[in-house]
């Protein structure tokens, strides 16, 4: 098991990952891009490993060195940057509205901007086949190696490295909001695609939309799910894509053209709706 222990104000690994000189090189080279050249490159480079690379590799690595684990803990740390930064920024702006920003700015496309903007997808570990299939362009795959990124940046530095990190990389979007984010009006640019419908759909009905995987193909690779959303027991629209959030995006997505093409839904009337309905099959 993984042991971190303090070394001043950040964390480093008791068993740091054998690296090769180049290996290291290459991972200065990133940890100098991104403004952290102190980050322990044995976590840098675990967040850079896709569990593709671990499955082909399975005899030679434990499955714990994939970037996952770092993943799910950049999420969270993340978010929790992100949230702080919006709050002291808007301090006249209510809830609703620093959480739909906060949506839009951990938001896998904008995950995935950053990532390419530090050409991530040139750093990763992944299988061949991951590969071949477009993996370091794909922007689920470069989303999630961006918050293990954070993680271990996080892990080696502690949060105030992090502060300043989601500052610098975020900076033209928070200035963005500042410039263009009032707390009125029409905030339909500031609303990833599921924000929008939520909103759409409670005030009009007071209902929220429900999503279902209807369908997950495809080899670890190459998945493909297909994702239905609801109100209600009606649905609304269906998007397929290479992540479970890209299809539900899209699936809201054709939702929200649906409904915005005809007269909003009227209160507590999720049945009267402008397009000929579809119910869901009765549970077996």
């Amino acid at each position: 098991m993984r042991r971190y222990h303090g070394q001043g104000d950040g964390i480093v690994a008791d068993d740091a990952v054998a690296l090769t000189p180049e290996r290291r090189q290459t991972l200065g080279e990133l940890a100098g891009r991104l403004g952290c050249p102190a980050v322990d490159p044995g976590l840098l480079h675990q967040a850079l490993v896709h569990r593709s690379h671990v499955n082909e590799h399975r005899k030679d690595a434990p499955p714990e060195s994939d970037n996952e684990r770092l993943e799910f803990l950049g999420d969270a740390v993340l978010g929790l940057a992100v949230s702080e930064e919006l709050f002291q920024r808007f301090p006249a702006h209510p809830e609703g509205l620093l959480a739909r920003f906060k949506s839009q700015l951990v938001s896998e496309t904008t995950l995935a901007g950053v990532a390419g903007g530090f050409e991530l997808g040139n750093y990763l570990w992944m299988s061949k086949g991951e590969e071949a299939t477009g993996g370091r362009e794909r922007a689920s795959l470069l989303a999630d190696a961006m918050e293990a990124v954070l993680a271990a940046v996080y892990l080696s530095l502690g949060f105030g490295e992090i502060q300043k990190l989601i500052r610098r990389v975020l900076e033209e979007q928070f200035a963005g909001l500042e410039a263009d984010g009032p707390a009125t009006g029409d905030r339909s640019a500031f609303l990833d695609a599921k924000s929008a419908l939520q909103e759409l759909t409670q005030q009009s009905s007071g209902e929220r939309p429900v999503y279902r995987i209807i369908k997950e193909s495809g080899p670890d690779h190459q998945k493909s799910f297909v994702v239905e959303v609801s109100l209600a027991g009606v649905v609304l629209g269906l998007g397929e894509g290479g992540s479970k959030k890209e299809a539900q995006q899209i699936a809201a997505g054709k939702a929200l053209e649906r409904l915005q093409a005809h007269t909003p839904l009227a209160p507590c009337q999720p049945a009267r709706l402008p397009f000929p309905e579809r119910k869901h099959d009765p549970p077996q």
